[in-house]
């Protein structure tokens, strides 16, 4: 069901991206606010094949896990967040957050004499 077109207001759904992290990987997942963490796990379930029970997605930096029920809103997550992705390992925890850190990539720059 498609929506007529309408001037967007600044509290209206406008489409976002965020970058979900896991080791080597990211994943560019186009969304909006109002969705649910739920239904940005059922987006990933499509591209890698683990249920979404198996999923945890968990805010960077500062490491708060995404709760299913609330909206990317809710939770503060914004345009071009990082999310880090954890996988249930057969232990049934969750593995440890591995992502390259976004600092990794800015080393160089103290080092070139500040050009």
């Amino acid at each position: 069901m498609s929506q007529p077109s309408r001037p967007k207001s600044p509290d209206d759904q406008t489409a976002m991206y965020i970058r979900v992290k896991r080791n080597k990987t990211t994943y560019f997942l186009q969304c909006v606010p109002s969705e649910t963490i739920l239904q940005i796990k059922e987006k990933l379930q499509e591209l890698i094949d683990q249920p979404v029970n198996d999923q945890r997605l968990i805010l960077m930096p500062n490491r708060e896990v995404l709760d299913d029920s609330k909206s990317l809103a809710d939770q503060k997550v914004e345009n071009d967040a990082v999310v880090a992705l954890t996988l249930r390992k057969d232990d049934n925890e969750f593995e440890e957050v591995n992502i390259v850190r976004p600092n990794d990539f800015y080393q160089s720059r103290e080092t070139d004499g500040g050009f």
